[in-house]
């Protein structure tokens, strides 16, 4: 049986696993490494492209033609704040592709991140082939948890593109927890603490008797080693005489420097610092020790903390109740990181396992499950926000709430609002706010075609399917005509990273402010409809009615109106209203 490849694709480094004799096994690249530089360039030379090592090594000779970090950029909008951001950061162009996804410039062309990915994909794919001395055609691909459906979507289009049949996405805390619990057998409550180069995510397991349960899963999906590496960079660059830095050569090199700095810093209280010929004959030379670099980060590794926080809640946990605290991702390496993730679940952090190597080796094992060679493992993960449409009065109908076990299915009956309607426009968002336009758009299509009918008659079932990669399907059944409209929310209309954070962020924040929109929102639904029966019954009731009760009517009708389009009633005075317009017409109804 050929086998499938477990693949850890990071944004600073990959590496790969596959399984044998029952158990996980890194796969060496082609250098004899056992991971993969995430780095893609061009040899001004040769015109070669270079994949892995190589091209970081040559990217602070030639930054301009040295893709770096385009997981940061996978599935997001060119128009994004982060994107924006991201790219004054980075030495290579990004430019808005024509479909309105970010994109990036390489070898002449803007390419999509997928497309960049895919290279390193397809390095990874022909190294374990001359490794296993067979052919690969089949991968098992990880992903930060809160990766949202576009950026999910596009990993898959990625692996594609690289010859591989992505069989299953599977988030990286879980194919941590996964390859840890393969080795140390029991029951536990795990948390995965994973902080790598672009993201950061924590994610709740229930570990018994094989079967992985994630209870609960949260994360910062702009935050990693390129932020640490960021602020070591402004750091040196106020050491520049307060010069800011333009020069992308420049720029390339500081971020070298930077990154060697935070590493040598994992173990040493301090290293030197030095770049030569930043100006002229001018050279930059600075001790910079553990102390100080701490200093510049101390926020970056607080934001950590309310994700934490936020994880255990959903799990209706506490931190007394954490068995294993598994540390994943480089950046868990640094000391200080080390002791507020130890702080935070008050218990010290695993440290028997590899942080660069444990999530490929996870996704080895969920590719043993799917081909069968492992047969005591059981995986049920968890959609990171909740998913819904946009209602009446902005409201948004959640169909799947976040943390829902997937693959998921849920349904909700939708009706019209209007006498004869003949079309329903769907529009999908996802997130954590009560009114839809607070969430993000992940799409929206139409239902036409249904019979008319007084509103509230027609109906119409919608259905949200997550599947096992966390990727969505809606549809909606006319449930007169039986027509099915279908939309798979695709990388084309995917949510930002920063975007995903800000709805959790602004929902606690602004909990109280949605609650009374909401039910202002509602109120306004209910004095629409009394409207609708008052209405009809002074249609229906021709002659019977005397003018002066019908002016009556028409008076608290209108009444009714104004408040509902008057931001200054609220919602206990349209209450009042509505329910003196239903009076008078139970009255003489």
């Amino acid at each position: 049986m050929p086998r499938v490849l477990g693949i850890d694709l990071g944004t600073t480094n990959s590496a790969m696993a596959v399984i044998t004799a029952g158990d996980p096994e890194i796969i060496e690249n082609a250098d004899g490494r056992r991971t993969t530089p995430s780095v893609v360039g061009l040899s001004s030379k040769t015109n070669e492209r270079l994949i892995g090592e190589t091209a970081k090594r040559q990217a602070v000779t030639d930054p301009e033609n040295t893709v770096f970090s385009a997981k940061r950029f996978i599935g997001r909008r060119f128009q994004d704040d982060e994107v924006q951001r991201d790219k004054s950061r980075v030495p290579f162009d990004v430019r808005a592709l024509g479909n309105g996804d970010a994109g990036i410039v390489f070898d002449g062309e803007t390419r999509s991140p997928s497309e960049i990915s895919s290279m390193v994909l397809r390095k990874l794919k022909e190294d374990a082939e001359a490794r296993l001395d067979e052919r690969i055609t089949q991968a098992v691909i990880t992903v930060p948890a809160y990766f949202n459906d576009a950026q999910r979507e596009a990993t898959k289009v990625a692996g594609t593109i690289a010859g591989l049949d992505v069989l299953r996405i599977v988030n990286e805390p879980t194919a941590a927890a996964l390859a840890f619990g393969a080795e140390n057998k029991g029951d536990r409550t795990v948390a995965v603490y994973d902080l790598g180069g672009g993201t950061f995510d924590v994610t709740i397991l229930s570990v018994k008797d094989g079967l992985y349960e994630v209870l609960s899963t949260s994360g910062d999906t702009h935050l990693g080693g390129d932020d640490f590496d960021t602020r070591i960079v402004d750091h040196l660059s106020k050491s520049m005489h307060g010069r800011g830095v333009t020069d992308r050569s420049l720029l390339s090199r500081l971020r070298d420097a930077a990154e060697k700095a935070k590493i040598d810093l994992s173990t040493q209280s301090s290293t030197e610092v030095i770049v030569p010929y930043i100006s002229g004959n001018q050279h930059l030379e600075e001790t910079l020790d553990r102390g100080t670099l701490e200093r510049l980060v101390d926020d970056l590794i607080e934001r950590t903390v309310g994700p934490c926080k936020r994880a255990l809640e959903d799990a209706h946990l506490s931190a007394g109740d954490i068995d294993e605290v598994l540390l994943v991702g480089g950046m868990t390496r640094m000391p200080a990181v080390q002791r507020r993730a130890q702080e935070i679940f008050g218990r010290q952090p695993v440290r028997t396992i590899n942080p660069d190597e444990v999530v490929a080796m996870g996704a080895a094992l969920q590719a043993g499950v799917l081909q069968g060679e492992v047969t005591d493992i059981v995986l049920l993960d968890v959609t990171p926000l909740s998913l819904g449409t946009q209602m009446m009065g902005d409201i948004f109908g959640k169909v799947i709430e976040r943390n829902t076990t997937i693959p998921a299915t849920g349904s909700s009956v939708r009706v019209t609002v209007a006498d004869g309607q003949t079309e329903i426009l769907f529009r999908i968002y996802q997130g954590e706010r009560e009114m839809a336009s607070d969430n993000v758009k992940l799409g929206e299509f139409m239902v036409d075609g249904i019979p008319r009918a007084p509103r509230g008659e027609s109906k119409v079932e919608l259905t949200f399917d997550i599947d096992a990669d966390g990727i969505l399907t809606v549809s909606a059944v006319d449930l007169a005509t039986h027509r099915e409209h279908r939309i798979t929310v695709s990388g084309r209309s995917g949510i930002s990273q920063d975007e995903i954070d800000r709805l959790i962020a602004e929902s606690e924040y602004n909990a109280e402010r949605d609650r009374f929109r909401r039910e202002l929102a509602e109120a306004r639904n209910d004095a629409d409809m009394a409207v609708y029966r008052a209405e009809k019954l002074l249609k229906d009731s021709g002659d019977r009615l005397s003018w002066e009760v019908k002016r009556e009517f028409y008076d608290k009708v209108d009444a009714v109106k104004s408040a509902m389009v008057d931001d200054r009633v609220g919602r206990e005075r349209l209450w009042q209203l509505m329910n003196e317009l239903d009076s008078l017409r139970m009255r003489l109804g």
